[in-house]
């Protein structure tokens, strides 16, 4: 079987919800990124055999997403495209779509991309298809139903949404509010710290914001990162539940972005001129309870290491996505692994706390970090895995070249 290169990931700045990006739709962020990627990876657009794009928030404004922004990017019209969703796993899993279609000999050469505009996800009705004779009409908001109507009701009771799930972990382990605004504190010195080094540098794409009057703002950095933050500050803020943990400052942001990579056969990059960053070696998903959705990584890490015989002894690099800081804690502790034994591996540049969390496209947004600091760091292997709304966690380890 043929290994599956990453080669040219690329991503744009990550919007904050309502911020820079808000007057571009998906369809316009994800256009940018393929653009970029192809530019940037210098393969002649016909030799793309597939375009895999994950969404989380679809609708029917550019629907396939995968083959809307295909077309919208200007590639040719022979290279198909479509769409998938596994929530916040969304963009990983384009990844390892891509990743079979050319290990099993199908394609050669796909792109797996991500995307997400949270600022632009409608309200909707389901009621007025057939019209009503009388009475209100409910308008839901899309983003806050996705989250509450993650499970069955029925089978699993009603969740309020991610909050919750939360702080469950948070009371099943005993994680403080202290502990998690720390964690948070962290997260956005990482980040402003890789802003400062440079070290965002070679995988951001800036992207022009049309504006009402006068030219085009050039958007080029992450808006979300709170560089003043500290436990002091953060502890000013109020939990969102009642007598909680969580709050808006130890939880990830709402965010617009898009990323990109392609997935190409090892034996065809020397034809097409293409130069990876990393091989997927292998990757895993799990199912879990949806109340405890932000354990998925825990079990995700375990059946991949099974399958793989890797350990965290071999990892350079790990990137956990950062829902929530309890919820990294947490699955810290269902690892079995105290915080201060990975911290100089762990989440490094910062992660959904502070660079933000754009739902389908936060999985390629890691795995374009992490393959730019592994190439940085000189290193040999790294981790990705993340939760997963509605109770799933996945994980995928990637070698150097």
């Amino acid at each position: 079987m043929r290994r599956a290169a990453l080669v040219a990931p690329v991503r744009t700045p990550v919007g904050a919800f309502g911020g820079t990006l808000r007057p571009l739709p998906a369809e316009e962020l994800a256009a940018a990124v393929l653009r970029a990627l192809v530019e940037r990876s210098g393969i002649d657009p016909d030799r793309i055999d597939d375009v895999a794009f994950a969404q989380s928030y679809a609708n029917s404004e550019a629907p396939c997403i995968g083959r809307w922004a295909a077309l919208h990017a200007g590639l040719p019209i022979e290279v198909p495209g479509f769409q998938l969703d596994r929530r916040c796993g969304g963009g990983l899993q384009a990844v390892v779509t891509a990743a079979m279609m050319v290990q099993t000999g199908a394609a050669d050469a796909v792109v797996a991309g991500g995307v997400e505009s949270m600022s632009s996800i409608e309200h909707y009705t389901t009621d007025m298809r057939w019209g009503r004779r009388a009475g209100n009409v409910a308008l839901y908001d899309r983003l806050d139903r996705g989250r509450e109507r993650s499970q069955p009701e029925w089978r699993f009771g009603q969740i309020s949404g991610m909050v919750e799930t939360a702080e469950n972990l948070a009371e099943r382990y005993s994680i403080s509010r202290e502990a998690a605004d720390a964690f948070a504190v962290r997260s956005h010195q990482r980040a402003a710290r890789a802003w400062e080094s440079g070290a965002f540098a070679d995988e951001v794409v800036p992207v022009e914001v049309p504006q009402r009057k006068g030219d085009p703002v050039v958007f080029a950095k992450d808006e979300g990162i709170r560089a003043d933050s500290t436990p002091d500050t953060l502890a000013t803020l109020r939990t969102i539940m009642p007598g909680g943990t969580v709050t808006a400052g130890n939880a990830s942001q709402q965010n617009d972005a898009a990323a990109a990579c392609l997935v190409v056969a090892e034996d065809k990059l020397d034809e097409l001129g293409l130069e990876p960053l990393g091989f997927l070696r292998g990757w895993a998903a799990v199912g879990c309870e949806p109340a405890t959705m932000g354990l998925g990584p825990v079990a995700a890490v375990e059946k991949l290491f099974a399958r793989t015989g890797a350990s965290f002894d071999d990892l350079d690099l790990i990137e956990l996505n950062e829902a929530f800081a309890c919820q990294v804690l947490a699955v810290l502790a269902g690892w079995g692994v105290k915080e201060d034994e990975v911290a100089d591996r762990l989440n490094v540049n910062g992660s959904g706390i502070s660079l933000g969390h754009p739902i389908g496209a936060t999985g390629l947004r890691i795995l374009t970090t992490l393959l730019h600091e592994l190439r940085r760091r000189g290193g040999r292997h790294a981790l990705e895995t993340m939760c997963i709304g509605g109770g799933q966690g996945m994980a995928a380890l990637i070698d150097a070249p």
